[in-house]
């Protein structure tokens, strides 16, 4: 199966059991702007690789928001999910965690690591 394919919905649903298991917090903003990145980093790979040009952009426009508090508020989710969530899920997704005494991935390296993943899980569905 094609990522194309997904409806929206499914496809949101799918990452929103993804942030929740990694422990990012669902009443943070940065929660819903990381599920967005995350929904068109799926999509469209490229957008990763331009982060503060065209991912960050885009989604303060959709919350009606400026780029550095989308980028701020991704940060902070991060953060939490990093000190907080599930070390095993970040083991088996990042192949470290915070108990291993590495320091959390940035934004980039998170969003695209998920998406990743996640396209991944579809195609082999």
């Amino acid at each position: 199966m094609d990522i194309a394919t997904v409806k929206d919905y499914e496809l949101e649903r799918y990452i929103t059991n993804i942030m929740l298991d990694i422990g990012v917090p669902a009443h943070l903003k940065g929660y819903h702007y990381l599920r967005d990145a995350i929904l068109l980093s799926g999509r469209d790979m490229e957008v990763v690789s331009s982060v503060t040009k065209l991912l960050y952009p885009t989604i303060a426009k959709r919350f009606k928001t400026t780029d550095q508090k989308v980028e701020r508020a991704i940060r902070n989710a991060i953060e939490v999910s990093w000190t907080r969530g599930n070390a095993d899920t970040f083991e088996k997704m990042f192949g470290y965690s915070a108990r291993s005494g590495r320091s959390r991935p940035t934004n980039s390296e998170y969003i695209a690591r998920i998406a990743d993943s996640i396209r991944l899980d579809i195609k082999s569905m």
